[in-house]
């Protein structure tokens, strides 16, 4: 059950945090609430499942990365945890995940890696693959067309959600 003040802290959250050196400070003066207490919330709606993780937006064609690339593979499933682990040690790749097989979609090792143009994704790519021995594996390289709206998390509750501290 959510009190008031965890109802605010989502709220206020679910907006990204400030940019600056020490952002929960700053949620804690706007709601005249101790740095520690906004941590130690967050923490707690964590480990209630209320929030399932916090993490950076970012914005790769504001950056200038304009070649973006989700690389999928098909991977035995026995390798799966190996690899994933040294693809995701590679500076330029943002992203690493496993996904099930799928019947129409065999691949189920996905990484994301972010460019400035195309040949540097590329050259990436082939580093990647020699690095982790990923060449005799059936792959797809597919290169993002378009952005999308990029956010976080919305969190909604009912009023029977909330306790009240008054």
């Amino acid at each position: 059950m959510l009190d008031v003040r965890d109802r605010q802290l989502l709220e206020r959250v679910q907006l990204g945090l400030p940019v600056c050196s020490r952002p929960y400070a700053e949620i804690g003066v706007a709601m005249d609430m101790p740095e520690v207490e906004v941590i130690e919330r967050l923490i707690q709606l964590k480990q209630k499942g209320l929030i399932k993780r916090m993490g950076v937006i970012v914005k790769h064609q504001q950056l200038g990365y304009r070649a973006n690339a989700m690389i999928v593979w098909n991977i035995p499933d026995h390798l799966i945890k190996q690899l994933g682990q040294r693809i995701s040690q590679f500076a330029f790749v943002t992203l690493c995940y496993q996904r099930p097989h799928q019947a129409q979609w065999p691949y189920n090792l996905y990484c994301m890696i972010h460019g400035k143009d195309r040949a540097t994704v590329l050259r990436q790519l082939e580093q990647l693959s020699l690095d982790c021995a990923l060449c005799d594996f059936e792959r797809e390289i597919l290169f993002s067309l378009r952005c999308f709206k990029q956010r976080g998390a919305i969190y909604q509750h009912s009023a029977s959600d909330l306790k009240s501290h008054e």
